[in-house]
């Protein structure tokens, strides 16, 4: 019993006619006849009653009528799936990311992604760059956004948006009164970095940038996200070099103020994945990726 018997079959169930049914399926009269023989002679029970004006169900044709087009609603209904699973519009995404990355562009993508395809379940990780990494190899992500990522063998790094640095200044700070801040206008500042973490990260691109300019650093704290460190700012324990996009934290006492730097000129967003990752979901999302990021 196969899928093609079944549709012949539902078609003589429902034209009680073997002219008529093989019409409405587009076929001869003989290849109908032979398929529902075989049929019965595979059930090994009689499903049509022939009579000279056409064909009625059996007890057991009526039975097998409520099964088949169970089974042929049920065969269109996985079709229809897998159709959509290969081109991307089913299943999960799952997306590493850090907690400034959630202050600007990645959320738009994210919304944008899931408008073009509500079915995809999205699921957000909250991971630093070494977790990402981690996870990408577990296959725990799909997808991970971060800053200054390592060259690795087996994951590749696409830019998505550049940002420019920007200094967060407690409100009454006297660099307020500056329409743009330098490193030297730092030097010797308490200053917060952020993010204590063991890979090269901002903070190390910041005090790489400092001995560079021949500029003083006098660090603060350390901590381990951008949100801690702009807290700290309005507590007034300091200030904080951080991206463009920090300035949607929009904490009461914190102003932001544009960084003058040779060193610190812009800092790349990227997004990191899997080289050998051929699913449809991931592919998908990188090509709104790509598109989107024109106009970033």
């Amino acid at each position: 019993m196969d899928v093609k018997q079944l549709r012949y079959f539902i078609a003589l169930a429902e034209e009680q006619h073997f002219g008529r049914a093989a019409e409405r399926l587009h076929i001869t009269q003989p290849p109908l006849t032979r398929s529902i023989q075989a049929l019965e002679s595979s059930l090994d029970t009689t499903l049509f009653v022939r009579t000279s004006k056409g064909a009625t169900l059996t007890t057991a044709g009526h039975l097998l009528l409520e099964k088949a087009r169970s089974i042929l609603s049920l065969t269109q209904d996985a079709r229809e799936h897998v159709r959509l699973a290969g081109q991307g519009f089913i299943g999960r995404l799952d997306v590493g990311v850090f907690s400034s990355g959630m202050f600007n562009v990645i959320p738009h993508l994210l919304g944008e992604f899931h408008r073009e395809r509500p079915e995809v379940k999205i699921r957000i990780h909250s991971m630093g760059k070494a977790q990402q990494l981690i996870a990408l190899r577990e296959k725990r992500i799909s997808i991970g956004f971060n800053r200054l990522v390592p060259q690795e063998p087996d994951i590749a790094v696409e830019w998505v948006r550049h940002e420019s640095y920007i200094v967060a200044l407690y409100d009454d700070h006297p660099l307020v009164a500056k329409s743009a801040i330098t490193l030297a206008d730092l030097e010797n500042l308490p200053l917060i970095l952020y993010p204590k973490a063991p890979v090269h990260g901002l903070m190390q691109v910041i005090a790489d940038a400092f001995h560079h300019e021949g500029v003083q650093l006098n660090v603060e704290q350390e901590v381990d996200d951008v949100m801690m460190a702009i807290a700290l700012v309005a507590s007034r324990f300091g200030v904080c070099i951080t991206t463009e996009s920090a300035a949607n934290l929009k904490l009461p006492g914190v102003v932001y103020r544009p960084l003058h730097s040779l060193q610190l000129q812009d800092i790349e967003l990227s997004c990191l994945y899997r080289k050998e990752d051929d699913s449809p979901i991931l592919n998908s999302f990188l090509r709104l990726i790509r598109c989107r990021r024109r106009a970033l």
